[in-house]
C-alpha cells in the first residue's frame, strides 16, 4: 500500500463538485482522511472563487494508475480538459505525493511543486500531514507552513458539511 495526497479544487456548483468528488474518491480508494474546506481566489486567471481541500488515502496501485484514476473522477463530473490550463474547473485533482517518491515522469511530476508555492495546497496539506517530510523540502509540512508568506494569497476555512 501507498499513501497518496489529493489536492481538490473546484469554482463551478464547487459545493455539489466538492462533494462528488469526495464521494468519487471513497468509491475508488476506500478510507480517506479529508482537510477543512478552503475558499480562495483564483490564481493564474479571473474567474470565481475555489473551494479547495486535500484528501489522504491509502493505495494498492501503481502511482501512473492512481493519476489515471483521477483524471478519470475528473472527467466523470464535467472536466473541460480543452480549457487553457488557468482556466474554471468542476473538479481539479490532482496528485501531490505518492509515499516519498520524487518522479518526473510522462507528464506527472512527484512531489507535485503547487505543494510548496500555493496556500490552498499547503495549509490543508500540513493540516492533515503536520509532521509529514516534504520529499525534497526535507522539512515538515507545519514548518513549512508556518514559513510560508500567508500574506500572498487571501485563504480561508470555510464551515463545510459532507
Amino acid at each position: 500500500m501507498a499513501s497518496i495526497y489529493i489536492s481538490l479544487g473546484s469554482n463551478i456548483n464547487r459545493r455539489q463538485n466538492t462533494r462528488a468528488g469526495v464521494q468519487a474518491l471513497q468509491q475508488a480508494f476506500g478510507e480517506v482522511t479529508l482537510s477543512s474546506v478552503y475558499e480562495s481566489e483564483a490564481v493564474g486567471f479571473d474567474g470565481n472563487a475555489f473551494y479547495n481541500m486535500v484528501i489522504a488515502c491509502d493505495v494498492a496501485v501503481p502511482v501512473f494508475e492512481a493519476n489515471r484514476i483521477l483524471h478519470d473522477i475528473e472527467d466523470a463530473n464535467g472536466r473541460d480538459r480543452s480549457s487553457p490550463k488557468f482556466s474554471s474547473r468542476t473538479l481539479d485533482l490532482d496528485l501531490l505525493l505518492y509515499d516519498d517518491l520524487i518522479m518526473d515522469e510522462n507528464g506527472l511530476t512527484l512531489p507535485r511543486g503547487e505543494i510548496l508555492k500555493n496556500a490552498f495546497v499547503l495549509w490543508p496539506l500540513s493540516e492533515i500531514a503536520p509532521d509529514l517530510i516534504h520529499p525534497e523540502a526535507d522539512k515538515c509540512y507545519a514548518d513549512l507552513w508556518a514559513a510560508f508568506d500567508k500574506s500572498r494569497e487571501d485563504l480561508k476555512p470555510i464551515a463545510f458539511a459532507f
